[in-house]
């Protein structure tokens, strides 16, 4: 054994300062169903909770264990592990299932008085290796503008989507598809699964050779190729994302599409009156309109409808009205989605009938986009190191931390999602047929 680490060991073993600070974890986390590592600044280790940690989470400084402890303040854990002052090794999903019992901590104050105490008498006794990262947000892009102006959409779109087209082929499917898939078996495979999603769409839009298709946020242009080669329609996709519309622009040359597929850089508010599609679908992308702006988007999407034509929205919704200050929504508008909102299904629904849509199927389809995000993780985390070197450590942690948490938020429906199906126009729906079942004949 070296002189350095018998000098560490020394110096660990002296800081009696922990005793008192494992002494009350212990005490807050007795009930704790779960189990959770704590790795302190100085090497001691702290196991919490009924079973084996499947976490550990590695505090390389004090002042974050003790804001945690003592304000439970979930969003500066977030912070603090994408610039590297925590780091989360092992099941992030487990970690996150048990969020609930974190939040609802209670801690009296004789025992936050001898928390802080604790805490305060704790010293750093080794140099640790964490980073010290640049954490991007989107406060430069949501300070100035007004809310949803087209430019201010625009750069809110870029901030998400324009990452690296590489860098979200390292953990989407090999169509590029950026929305849940559809399972019809729990084991299948992410590229199965979003297969049969495309057929899923598809077949709820009853869409027909020659058909005209408009597809509302067209992401890398999954489903307009697709509806293409297999349905033999005339599709064209729009979107706010340039890297997004190049990739999807080489994909339908790469395809031999060119003469059935087309896609363009423009807002939905931007479509043109004259041009009439027989059927419409829009997959993952109502989340970036705004609440207040919903009544606007879907009048859009029946202006182009043509009357009697089919609309499929395919979206995620909120458990609550409105979307309230949080955490979650604080981390997500500020690192992930800004100004993105979340409203329930019902006032959705609400709104697209006021406009003169007829609702005539919803599904839900929650337990997909937890699969999903699961097989996103894992991919995402397999390819950690090269994830990193297209988009720099503290964005792959915001990802990281983005998916579990939307995974967790699914798990507990406080999140969910729809595919709801409306005809434009009341009484004009056509030769729909009566039942669902040629949606599942193959």
């Amino acid at each position: 054994m070296n002189i350095e680490s018998t000098e560490l060991q020394h110096a660990v073993a002296k800081d009696t300062g922990t005793v008192p600070l494992k002494r009350l974890l212990h005490q807050l986390f007795q009930n704790y169903p779960g189990g959770l590592a704590l790795m302190l600044w100085n090497g001691d280790y702290i196991r919490l909770g009924r079973r084996l940690p499947a976490t550990t989470i590695a505090f390389h400084n004090p002042k974050t264990l003790r804001r945690l402890i003592l304000r439970q303040d979930l969003l500066h854990l977030a912070e603090s592990y994408v610039t590297g002052e925590v780091d989360i090794e092992g099941d992030i999903n487990a970690l996150l299932a048990q969020r609930d019992y974190l939040q609802a901590l209670q801690i009296s104050l004789s025992d936050r008085i001898d928390l802080l105490l604790a805490a305060l008498s704790l010293h750093d006794k080794r140099r640790t290796n964490s980073e010290s990262h640049n954490l991007r947000n989107a406060t430069s892009i949501t300070s100035g503008a007004r809310k949803h102006s087209r430019t201010r959409d625009r750069n809110a779109i870029a901030f998400h989507y324009d990452v690296s087209n590489e860098f979200y082929k390292l953990w989407l499917d090999e169509r590029m598809v950026y929305s849940c898939g559809y399972f019809t078996r729990p084991d299948a495979d992410i590229h199965q699964a979003q297969r049969d999603k495309l057929n899923h769409i598809c077949r709820k839009l009853r869409l027909q050779p020659g058909d005209k298709l408009l597809d509302i946020g067209c992401g890398w242009g999954a489903l307009i190729c697709w509806a293409a080669q297999y349905y033999n329609v005339k599709a064209h996709g729009i979107t706010l994302s340039t890297q997004q519309f190049e990739l999807a622009q080489e994909k339908i040359k790469s395809l031999g599409l060119q003469d059935k597929v087309t896609v363009e850089l423009r807002d939905y508010r931007d479509l043109p009156d004259e041009t009439l599609y027989d059927k419409v679908s829009s997959v993952g992308m109502f989340e970036h309109v705004g609440i207040k702006n919903l009544p606007d988007y879907f009048e859009s999407v029946r202006r182009v409808l043509k009357p009697g034509g089919l609309f499929l929205n395919h979206g995620i919704t909120n458990d609550e009205e409105g979307w309230r200050p949080s955490a979650t929504t604080k981390f997500l508008q500020r690192y992930v989605f800004p100004d993105g909102e979340l409203e329930t299904v019902s006032n959705v629904q609400r709104v697209m009938e006021h406009i003169g849509f007829e609702i005539w199927d919803v599904e839900a389809l929650r337990p997909h986009y937890s699969l999903t995000l699961r097989h996103w993780l894992a991919r995402l985390e397999t390819n950690h190191e090269r994830a990193a070197s297209l988009i720099g450590e503290s964005a792959y942690r915001i990802w990281r931390l983005y998916i579990a948490v939307s995974a967790a938020q699914f798990d507990r429906a406080t999140i969910g999602v729809y595919q709801i199906l409306a005809v434009n126009g009341r009484g004009t729906h056509g030769n729909l047929p009566l039942t669902r079942d040629d949606i599942y004949q193959h």
